[in-house]
């Protein structure tokens, strides 16, 4: 098939174009962030990124975050959640856990502390359901650190949270009164 070098590079494009910057290869994503699967791949290849149905069949079938989708009959893709772009996942409101987790890095802690948690340019805050996710998602941003966030507090308080469809737990804000930094991973 194709290398896990070659998968990453797809992955992080299709993150792109289907999250933030469909315009880039000229699709128009749906209210709900579906794309048709030949409408996607005719644009890649017009675009200089010619992909196969089966390429984005194996890209879809093994990214480890689950970020794509595909529709009930595999006509449609989408991204699972991350969107910068407005859309409307469809996702319906549940009870969290009582505690979930937010990774970043430490260069973060005294704006976090002091504000909260915000959606900054996504359409929410992105929260873990284990500290190992969560210190994974904070590398990505420099020296991780792990904020623990009360969520069933949060939504005791008449917060909503949702579980997207790749397992990321998602809410509008989260005050600081509800965070707790955790030191050493405890």
């Amino acid at each position: 098939m194709i290398s896990e070098k070659e998968t990453t590079a797809i992955s992080k494009f299709l993150s792109l174009v289907l999250r933030h910057n469909p315009k880039l290869i000229v699709i128009q994503l749906d209210a709900a962030g579906w794309v048709r699967v030949d409408e996607l791949l005719e644009k890649m290849a017009a675009h200089g990124k010619p992909l196969t149905r089966a390429v984005l069949d194996h890209v879809v079938a093994t990214n480890t975050k689950k970020r794509f989708a595909f529709d009930e009959h595999g006509e449609k893709v989408r991204a699972s959640q991350g969107h910068s772009v407005e859309v409307e996942l469809g996702l319906q409101p549940q009870t969290p856990p009582a505690t979930l987790y937010h990774g970043t890095g430490s260069q973060s802690v005294e704006s976090i502390l002091a504000t909260g948690l915000e959606k900054r340019n996504r359409q929410r805050v992105h929260l873990s359901a284990d500290t190992e996710t969560a210190t994974k998602v904070g590398q990505r941003h420099g020296k991780p650190v792990i904020f623990e966030v009360a969520a069933l507090d949060m939504y005791a308080q008449g917060h909503k949270f949702y579980l997207s469809e790749n397992g990321v737990w998602l809410t509008d804000v989260v005050p600081p009164v509800f965070l707790k930094l955790m030191l050493n991973g405890k």
